[in-house]
């Protein structure tokens, strides 16, 4: 119906800039996407949240050898994607209406890196620099350092030893190889930078509804997570323009973005049907 969408609320920035802390709960979390797929293929959405909860504790949906494991999934899985009943069930019509991997594998990206602050910030902070120079290999050593730089600065949730430093560096560096910004088994090199076009219409979609401006949509720090630049944001709308995905336009400082949907969910089947 092409309505512009419209929303008082503004994203936080993926650069940390809050004096929230980071955790080490990456070490027990991981990309978990295969674990993504099947909480989403088996959700119930006439039930709440925590009637789910429960029932994928009660039911072993996941198929893990012990309890722990299965909270240790929930809890991570919750945080990522469990906080906006729109995006839930935008997720579950994505999974249920076949979407290819490809393309859902970056949203499940985007929204884990969204909300996991220390996930999101390897990448720009990190991941972004080493790639605006040209440099392609990353090691846990490295990240390990800047790591060890952010807890000089209070930005740890506690004093981690060298270890556990070490060990959430690891844990990053397997999580950002499973979600595909990352290639290679012990040496991490960064992948080439990839979006789908029907991929990069769900992430403007949803930060449209968050940031009004489609001009200044065009400079989201979030895009720095697909290592996009202006440009590339720009190139990337006019394509899916051209595939019906949105609508584009800009003239001079005029910059006019709309989608065929109100809601995430709604959009979410567009794309999934359009896929077919």
């Amino acid at each position: 119906m092409g309505v512009v969408l419209a929303a008082h609320a503004v994203m936080n920035n993926v650069q940390s800039s809050a004096p929230h802390a980071y955790s080490t709960k990456i070490i027990k979390a991981g990309a978990l996407l295969d674990d993504a797929k099947t909480l989403l293929a088996h959700w119930d959405t006439s039930t709440a949240v925590a009637e789910n909860i429960d029932r994928f504790r009660r039911e072993n949906v996941f198929g893990k050898a012990s309890r722990s494991r299965v909270d240790d999934i929930l809890a991570a899985l919750r945080q990522r994607y469990l906080g906006d009943p729109d995006v839930l069930h935008a997720l579950v019509a994505l999974v249920r209406g076949r979407w290819p991997a490809t393309n859902l594998n970056r949203v499940l990206y985007f929204h884990a890196a969204r909300a996991d602050r220390l996930l999101g910030d390897t990448v720009t902070r990190i991941l972004c620099p080493l790639h605006s120079r040209g440099a392609t290999e990353v090691s846990p050593v490295e990240v390990q350092r800047e790591l060890k730089k952010w807890h000089a600065k209070g930005q740890l949730s506690s004093a981690w030893s060298d270890d556990t430093t070490l060990r959430v560096a690891q844990g990053l560096l397997s999580a950002l190889r499973d979600f595909g910004v990352l290639q290679g088994a012990s040496r991490k090199r960064i992948a080439p930078a990839y979006l789908p076009v029907e991929a990069f219409a769900y992430v403007a979609f949803c930060l449209k509804k968050l940031q009004p401006s489609g001009a200044r949509l065009l400079d989201d720090p979030c895009w720095r997570l697909f290592f996009l630049q202006r440009e590339g944001v720009e190139r990337s709308l006019v394509e899916a323009n051209q595939h019906g995905l949105l609508e584009y336009q800009a003239a001079g400082a005029v910059t006019r973005l709309t989608f065929p949907a109100d809601t995430t969910e709604e959009y979410a089947n567009v794309l999934a049907q359009g896929s077919h």
